[in-house]
């Protein structure tokens, strides 16, 4: 059992949440995984659950602690950092990745990890060696 579901029964267990609001928030999580890569933002995620935006936003947050935007970007660096292991370039992982921005990426995936993507790369690099 993943962390986000052990949250999600530990909030069932402890809330009398509506089923459909936490079939919605399941459901959008699951598209951010498999679709990470795609150009997804609030507007679009809200229309494919028939749900208004400021709601789902409401409801994410309440059931994973961040925003959808904010778990896409989670989502997009851990598999980056996989991408980053292998002999892609940073560009190139950059995009595959679903960032539409060099600049963006790098700030984010420093931010989060604490290091520039090329130098995590190179240091994923001379560990495999």
């Amino acid at each position: 059992m993943t962390f986000y579901e052990r949250e999600i029964e530990r909030i069932r267990n402890n809330s009398f949440s509506n089923e459909k609001q936490l079939e919605v928030v399941i459901a959008t999580k699951n598209f951010i995984d498999t679709n990470f890569d795609q150009k997804l933002n609030l507007d679009f995620l809200s229309y494919k659950h028939f749900t208004s935006k400021y709601h789902l936003l409401r409801l994410f947050k309440k059931y994973y602690g961040q925003t959808p935007r904010q778990y896409l970007i989670d989502k997009r660096i851990e598999k980056s950092k996989d991408q980053l292991k292998t002999d892609a370039t940073v560009t190139q992982v950059c995009f595959a990745v679903g960032f539409e921005s060099l600049g963006s990426f790098s700030s984010l995936f420093k931010n989060k990890v604490g290091k520039s993507p090329s130098d995590y790369k190179k240091e994923q690099l001379s560990r495999s060696d």
